[in-house]
C-alpha cells in the first residue's frame, strides 16, 4: 500500500471505524483511541495489506482492539461500575425512536449487538462480519436472527414507542 492509499483509507474509513466503536462502547474518547491504534497497525502493516482490502482489515484490527480493551476492563474490576453506569443512563424515561433503539441495543450481549450494528448500521454483508468479528457465516447470521429477535420482543409494536 502507498502512501497515497493509506491516506484515501484515512479520509474513506475512519468515520465509519469511529461510529461502530463509538456505537458499541459508548465513549467517543476510546473509540478515538482505539481509531488511532487501528490506523497505526494499519500504517505498520502497510506492505502486507493490499488496498481494496483495507476497509475490511481496518473494521477487524478496530473489533479487536475494543474486544481486547474491554477483556482488560472487565479482568480490572472495571466493568461493574460501567455497567452500573449504563444501567442508570438507561432507566431514564425515553420518548425517542432512537434513543429506544439504543436503550435496546444495550440489553443485546456484545457479539449479537456487535453483528446487528455491522449489518443493520454500517451495511457489511454476512462475510464481512464473519472476518471482521471471526466468526463463521452461518454464525452470524444466527446471532443476527436471535438479535432482531430480541430487538422485536424488546420495543414490541411500533405504535407502543410512537
Amino acid at each position: 500500500m502507498t502512501v497515497e492509499q493509506y491516506n484515501t483509507c484515512v479520509e474513506e474509513h475512519s468515520d465509519n471505524l469511529f461510529r461502530f466503536l463509538v456505537k458499541n462502547i459508548k465513549d467517543e474518547e476510546r473509540a478515538n483511541d482505539f481509531v488511532q491504534d487501528a490506523f497505526e497497525k494499519l500504517w505498520l502493516n502497510r506492505e502486507a495489506v493490499e488496498f481494496e482490502k483495507a476497509k475490511s482489515w481496518l473494521f477487524t484490527t478496530g473489533y479487536r482492539i475494543m474486544i481486547d480493551a474491554l477483556r482488560r476492563d472487565k479482568k480490572q474490576g472495571d466493568w461493574d461500575e460501567n455497567t452500573a453506569a449504563i444501567q442508570l443512563s438507561t432507566d431514564k424515561h425515553y420518548t425517542g425512536l432512537q434513543e429506544v433503539l439504543n436503550q435496546a441495543l444495550e440489553r443485546l450481549p456484545d457479539i449479537q449487538k456487535q453483528v446487528v450494528l455491522l449489518r443493520d448500521y454500517e451495511g457489511y454483508n454476512y462475510d464481512e462480519i464473519g472476518e471482521i468479528t471471526g466468526l463463521s457465516e452461518s454464525q452470524v447470521k444466527v446471532y443476527i436472527f436471535r438479535a432482531r429477535k430480541k430487538l422485536k420482543a424488546y420495543i414490541g409494536s411500533i405504535n407502543t414507542v410512537l
